[in-house]
């Protein structure tokens, strides 16, 4: 028996969020970030689902995760740090939509320095 659309997707979406937890802990951090991956993902996981394309706003746990990362990024190093884990976390979901995923801090009211963006440089 065939299993529904939706039960698929939430499947795809917690391996997804696995493969992404395994490669953040393997990747190596920014000397002198405070902010881990790990802080990172468990900020944004609640984004996913409306980052995938359900829903016409982001929910309320995605807007507080992204406004609690961003006052947790608060110094250069973990700014870079926060970039190249965003730009990890979502180079591992092909099923997030980039113009959706950019928009986020903007539609949670949280003006971030940069874009979220496969071309963002996060050195700079």
């Amino acid at each position: 028996m065939a299993r529904p659309a939706g039960k698929q997707q939430q499947q795809l979406a917690v391996v997804v969020v696995a493969v992404a937890l395994l490669l953040l802990m393997a990747a190596p951090s920014v000397i002198n970030a405070r902010v881990t991956c790990g802080q990172v993902l468990s900020c944004v996981t609640p984004c996913i689902s409306y980052a995938m394309g359900r829903g016409s706003e982001p929910p309320p746990a995605c807007c507080s995760g992204v406004s609690n990362l961003n006052a947790a990024a608060n110094i250069t190093a973990d700014r870079q740090a926060t970039c190249k884990c965003l730009k990890q976390i979502t180079s591992t979901m092909p099923a997030l939509k980039p113009d959706i995923v950019a928009g986020i801090p903007s539609k949670c009211g949280v003006d971030i320095p940069y874009p979220i963006a496969s071309s963002t440089d996060c050195s700079k």
